[in-house]
């Protein structure tokens, strides 16, 4: 009772926040024009898989918050392994201590990861871990005499992260529009995504297409000058782009032919988002030299994040002429002890229901988000396990987006808002990844509402003479 009376304690202060926010605070991602000005959608509590904004509307979290909600809002057991590890050791410094739950998590974490895969640093979150990885592949060639192996192959479609480095990888162009980047350090290849493959391409032969680009970069650029691949399993903000079948099996054993360190983003895809602790072998069938991982590794609830290490890269490490050579790289939360705390639990709930919950739903979420390509706006409708994107396009034989309005994305979700519901809108994209303890009756709730969200959209478009569907 006492946390749903603070709940609505900051329901109703809702006005002072947005004007507190409009004169103080810096949201992520803002606009020029309005930066350190603007307010959004204030939301005031959550339980289960729905949040309340400020006018008490109960709502469906469709993103999960950011793909991390995994075991839904207002987990008790998470709150008090929260408390419990605050009051026992709120923090101590990585430099020169260690805590208990940093090492059980390592532990927990390399027994459900594919290969040789044994070793975690953790961050906090998955941009720090994204750096955390492309900076021990550099240290990896530095120790090993090859300074000059040290290009980053990403593709187009990713985005991995917002500090210097994990953004220079990220190949949307509106993330990198106004923004610097290490553009030297990275060689740029084409996004796996079917549904933009070229008219009267065969998936198989788009396959082809995309791994015959890489083999072909490779001895473009020099093997010998290529230190890493980094790649999502499934593009997540790139609209959920789930590449051809076999891929990604193919692209990791070009990385091996070359010694090029095969790292794999499961930021969005670890922890449940596709029924299983980790995506990259049970999904789809591939041990990386490293996996990156975040926001499901403790559902939202505390940030951390981490990169998981070959034990082969490791020993080639201390069997180096060079045993003095430094790792130069830590954060000052680096294995905090209240977040590893909360993974634990957290990895207790999906092992003990929630994973097992995912792989059952997950057909009939795709199946039933499906049915939306009835609409004459939708144009696609993709994904696999609990993670999906309806992308709508001006019409569907040129796939052409909606270049007259790059805010239908937006528009759907206010309409969806107004009807229950939060839908993450990228541009003519929305994605949809609620929290994996949806229930079927649920999923028909969040369809529903997407449709007529869709729906009203359409009506709006043809009254403004955007669209003629």
């Amino acid at each position: 009772m006492a946390a749903q009376s603070k709940i609505s304690e900051i329901i109703e202060d809702g006005d002072d926040a947005v004007e507190l926010a409009k004169r103080h605070l810096v949201q992520p991602w803002p606009y020029a024009g309005s930066v350190g000005a603007e307010a959004r959608a204030l939301i005031g509590g959550g339980d289960g898989i729905y949040v309340t904004d400020a006018s008490g509307k109960r709502l469906i979290d469709g993103p999960a918050g950011m793909w991390c909600i995994n075991v839904g809002h207002r987990r008790e057991e998470l709150a008090r392994v929260m408390y419990d590890q605050a009051m026992a050791l709120s923090y101590n410094t990585p430099w020169y201590t260690m805590n208990a739950p940093s090492a059980e998590l390592a532990r927990r974490i390399a027994d459900a990861a594919p290969g040789d895969l044994s070793h975690t640093f953790f961050t906090t979150g998955g941009s720090s871990a994204v750096e955390t990885a492309l900076r021990f592949m550099q240290f990896y060639n530095n120790v090993r005499g090859r300074p000059e192996k040290k290009l980053i192959l990403s593709r187009g479609g990713a985005y991995h992260g917002s500090t210097y480095l994990s953004a220079s990888l990220n190949g949307r162009p509106r993330d990198r529009d106004w923004m610097d980047g290490a553009d030297e350090l990275v060689v740029k290849l084409s996004s796996p995504d079917p549904f933009r493959r070229p008219k009267d391409m065969s998936i198989a032969a788009f396959a082809d297409f995309l791994v015959d680009q890489f083999r072909d970069t490779v001895a473009r650029v020099g093997a010998d000058r290529i230190g890493a691949f980094v790649g999502e399993p499934v593009q997540a903000s790139g609209g959920v782009v789930v590449p051809p079948d076999g891929y990604l099996k193919r692209i990791r054993e070009i990385c091996r032919e070359n010694d090029i360190l095969f790292v794999s983003d499961e930021v969005v895809t670890g922890f449940g988002r596709l029924g299983h602790v980790f995506a990259s072998g049970d999904v789809f069938g591939i041990d990386p030299d490293m996996i990156t991982f975040a926001k499901g590794v403790t559902s939202g609830y505390f940030p951390l994040g981490g990169v998981i290490i070959s034990e082969r890269l490791l020993e080639e490490l201390r069997r180096s002429n060079h045993p003095d050579a430094l790792f130069g790289h830590g954060l000052t939360y680096t294995s905090h002890p209240i977040g590893c705390a909360v993974a634990l639990k957290n990895l207790d709930l999906l092992e003990g229901g929630v994973l097992q919950h995912a792989r059952e739903i997950a057909p009939y979420f795709q199946a039933r988000l499906k049915t939306l390509e009835e609409l004459p706006l939708v144009g696609e409708v993709r994904g696999v396990g609990l993670m999906a994107c309806v992308e709508c396009v001006a019409d569907r034989e040129s796939k052409n987006p909606l270049q007259l309005d790059k805010d239908v994305g937006k528009r759907i979700d206010a309409h969806c808002h107004e009807l229950g519901l939060l839908v993450r809108p990228l541009i003519n994209m929305c994605v949809m990844s609620p929290p994996l303890i949806i229930s079927r009756e649920q999923v028909d709730d969040m369809v529903a509402i997407l449709r007529e969200g869709i729906s009203r959209t359409m009506d709006d478009l043809r009254k403004e003479g955007v669209w003629r569907g």
